[in-house]
């Protein structure tokens, strides 16, 4: 068992974040509503004009690579918001340097680079947070407390869809969208979430078969996909997945059918409780209608919760929610799904045995 170092409570967490890009004011909002207990002290990245927006909204220090802000700047953790292709080999030089990561999903864009990650961190003795902020929105929490309750009795089927619009102009408007080496397509990036909440939700998987395709954009990734799986514990299920919904991002939905309860969350980012009907009452069904909120974002609200635990768990008051291990999980979904639809045949897991 690891021993990782903490930090005493009276002083703030100092955060620095690398890469200024779409998901990073997610990430200043959720440390602002923190301020009382963290701080950003550096900011990074190649691009001027994101560095000096980002300074200017933040106050943090700029910074034009990872290495200077590693060496001159005093964080305990570096959030890493860059291209996925790059969040293992940046995860392994923030590890070398002792200080702890928290990176976007997806974790990495290869199994083995996953693996890497985790290895680097553990040897060097720091945490490896992997955001997973889709976890924490409140129709989320109110629907892994039925599962876990076991409200569903036993679950038979999960759906879920997420048909959302990536114009050409979104893949044109930074050279490492759409690629294989830095993204990942469909699955790896925009669905991200929702894979991770499929096996969260209902559990390991036991095998699946992936289609994907790239049917209108410009791109080298996949635009539409679907993944048919089956979990241990029997129930079946498929996640369906497009960027090319007209005119705009249209749904993102998780349906599940027991043989006590169904449940279907929708909206356009799982957000709100559109059906919600159990065999066994349950004071939680008060909380229905209050779980729902209005967005126009598809990333939800989870950021400034998801900090808190990562906060506690700095200071040694708490177990960390999303950990690489965790993040393996997800990782091992997505590349399944990639082998699954190149090899056209169904692929089992977990991938090692």
């Amino acid at each position: 068992m690891t021993i990782y170092p903490t930090m005493p409570s009276q002083r703030k967490v100092r955060f620095a974040l690398a890469g200024c890009g779409r998901i990073a004011g997610n990430h200043f909002a959720a440390l602002e509503r923190h301020g009382d207990t963290c701080e950003l002290a550096g900011v990074c990245d190649p691009d001027p004009r994101a560095l000096e927006e980002a300074a200017y909204r933040t106050g943090a220090r700029p910074y034009r690579n990872l290495a200077g802000m590693l060496d001159d700047c005093q964080a305990d953790a570096i959030i890493l918001t860059t291209p996925s292709g790059l969040h293992s080999s940046q995860t392994i030089e923030v590890a070398h340097a002792g200080r702890h990561v928290i990176t976007e999903k997806p974790m990495a864009t290869r199994w083995e680079d996953g693996k890497r990650m985790v290895a680097a961190c553990d040897e060097a003795r720091v945490r490896l947070f992997v955001v997973k902020q889709n976890r924490l929105n409140a129709t989320m929490q109110l629907l892994k407390k039925a599962i876990d309750g076991k409200r569903f009795g036993r679950i038979h089927m999960m759906n879920m869809n997420v048909f959302w619009t990536r114009p050409q102009a979104y893949y044109d408007s930074a050279g490492w969208r759409g690629t294989w080496e830095y993204d990942g397509g469909a699955f790896m990036n925009q669905a991200s979430h929702y894979i991770d909440l499929a096996q969260w939700l209902i559990g390991p998987v036991q095998s699946l078969h992936a289609y994907a395709a790239t049917l209108e954009r410009d791109i080298e990734v996949e635009d539409t996909g679907v993944i048919n799986l089956q979990w241990r514990n029997g129930a079946l299920g498929s996640i369906n997945v497009t960027m090319l919904a007209y005119p705009k991002n249209f749904e993102g939905s998780i349906t599940i059918l027991g043989d006590k309860g169904t449940v279907r969350i929708g909206g356009v980012a799982l957000n709100e409780v559109q059906h919600w009907e159990f065999a066994e009452p349950n004071d939680d069904d008060r909380r229905v209608r209050e779980s729902s909120y209005a967005t126009d974002s598809v990333y939800g609200f989870g950021h400034a919760q998801y900090y808190e635990n990562v906060i506690k768990v700095m200071r040694g008051e708490a177990n960390p929610e999303t950990d690489g291990r965790q993040g393996l999980k997800t990782l091992e979904i997505l590349v399944a799904a990639y082998r699954s639809a190149c090899e056209g045949k169904r692929i089992a897991l977990p991938l090692e045995h």
